[in-house]
């Protein structure tokens, strides 16, 4: 960043300069000057390239917190918040269920049905069941019926 010097600053500057060091040591001062004004600018485009540097990391940094966040989510879940965020469309598509008429029911003295303890005694009691004999076909003519 240049000084905002104007023409009269300058050549008083260089008046000051010839008296303070001389003429004959004044082309030495100033390519010593010239070095250092080199120098500050190099010194200056490094440290603002760093300083870009920095911030495009800081900006990856940022970037790579969001991918990894991204990478995070669960979509089957995000979906389903979306669409049914309260559960009643899944609980409304679930099957009914359907009671089970392999198992022996039983009638409880009342009349009712039997408690959960009752029914597994009756379940655990009733072990034989009746065997069916065969039918008799023996003598027997077998008459469909009239229509």
């Amino acid at each position: 960043m240049l000084l905002d010097f104007g023409w009269s600053e300058l050549m008083l500057i260089g008046v000051v300069a010839l008296v303070v060091i001389g003429p004959k040591d004044l082309p030495k001062a100033l390519r010593v000057a010239g070095i250092w004004v080199r120098k500050a600018r190099t010194l200056s485009r490094e440290f603002q390239s760093s300083v870009e540097q920095m911030i495009r990391e800081a900006e990856l940094d940022e970037m790579r917190q969001e991918l990894k966040k991204a990478t995070e989510i669960d979509l089957n879940k995000e979906f389903r918040q979306a669409v049914d965020p309260t559960g009643s469309l899944a609980e409304s598509l679930k099957p009914p269920e359907l009671p089970n008429f392999s198992e022996p029911t039983a009638v409880t003295a009342d009349g009712g049905p039997p408690s959960a303890t009752q029914a597994a005694d009756v379940v655990a009691t009733d072990t034989t069941a009746p065997a069916l004999a065969p039918p008799d076909t023996v003598g027997h003519d077998i008459v469909p019926p009239k229509p």
